[in-house]
């Protein structure tokens, strides 16, 4: 598929490597010949097109910015946030499907698990053999993860964990959550597979966005989990989920705009079919204003993401 030209006031394509271009543009034809003519119906059911995940794989879209020992891609941060432009383009609960597992699950483990977590978990996340969530959010502590109520109490060679986990991404079906817990020495991460005793993952419906991604709530209710296996060895403090944050919000800022670009593409091509007092709608000045201040307004945002 081409570039959007249009958009490309100050020649913003040539910021872009060959590579970085080539993973785009392949991103981009995926998403318009696999994506695109089944979300409609998803997004209508409220389900994600989980037969496509294979496919997601294929393209390396899972930890694209890890090393490829484990699997990952290995690609620069620039070519992870055309990524996540091109995959929130079709739908933001694609982008979101993909973010989660990457940033918020696999980055974790690479960087907080011991060697024996990452040689297990990351081949199978980046393959999509094993699809992964994120529990901080709580009921009352959401803007505030400082405040978490859920609990880590030490017992023996294990941890016992409590609380409930809100709006998780992926939860209900999720082969592995990286769980955030207060233990007595600080916040601590957590590996909780699924169906472990005391461990549910209930699904939140009737959403009024993100409708073709799955979202859960996490339950925890006296869950067993070896501190050798299932302890993040080397995360410890808030500043480790906020770290995810940071790496899952640089993908939210490129995804934003493919929300943008799509939204801007569809104004286009209606102002130009949609005839008003026999001219298209696109012939006026003040729906032309309003493409224009759109199209500037998407060129700075995209200049400020390739300059973060």
């Amino acid at each position: 598929m081409q570039p959007y030209k249009a958009l490309d006031y100050l020649d913003l394509e040539s910021e872009f490597s060959q590579d970085e271009r080539m993973v785009r543009d392949t991103v981009r034809a995926w998403v318009g010949d696999r994506f695109l003519p089944v979300v409609t119906e998803h997004y209508e059911a409220g389900t994600f097109p989980h037969h496509l995940t294979p496919e997601l794989a294929e393209l390396g879209v899972f930890g694209p910015n890890l090393p490829e020992e484990y699997g990952c891609a290995g690609l620069n941060n620039v070519a992870y946030g055309l990524i996540c432009q091109e995959l929130e383009r079709g739908d933001s609960g694609l982008r979101s499907y993909v973010s989660v597992q990457g940033s918020l699950v696999m980055y974790p483990i690479f960087a907080w698990g011991s060697d024996e977590q990452k040689k297990h978990w990351l081949p199978k996340l980046a393959a999509g053999k094993a699809i992964g969530a994120f529990g901080l959010t709580e009921p009352d502590f959401g803007s505030n993860p400082g405040g978490m109520a859920s609990r880590a109490k030490k017992d023996g060679d294990s941890w016992i964990l409590n609380g409930r986990k809100m709006w998780i991404t992926n939860g209900t079906i999720a082969d592995v959550s990286v769980v955030w817990a207060r233990a007595e020495d600080g916040i601590r991460g957590f590996l909780v597979e699924k169906g472990m005793p005391g461990f549910t993952a209930p699904e939140q419906k009737h959403k009024w966005s993100l409708r073709a991604s799955v979202t859960s709530e996490l339950v925890l209710e006296d869950v067993r989990v070896k501190e050798a296996t299932h302890m993040l060895p080397k995360a410890k403090g808030l500043k480790c989920p906020l770290g995810c944050l940071t790496q899952a919000r640089y993908g939210i800022a490129w995804g934003a705009l493919g929300a943008a670009l799509a939204c801007f593409d569809e104004a286009l091509s209606y102002s130009k079919s949609r005839i008003v007092f026999d001219k298209p709608l696109a012939s006026y000045q003040i729906p032309q204003k309003k493409l224009a201040d759109m199209a500037t307004q998407l060129t700075l945002g995209q200049l400020m993401a390739l300059r973060m």
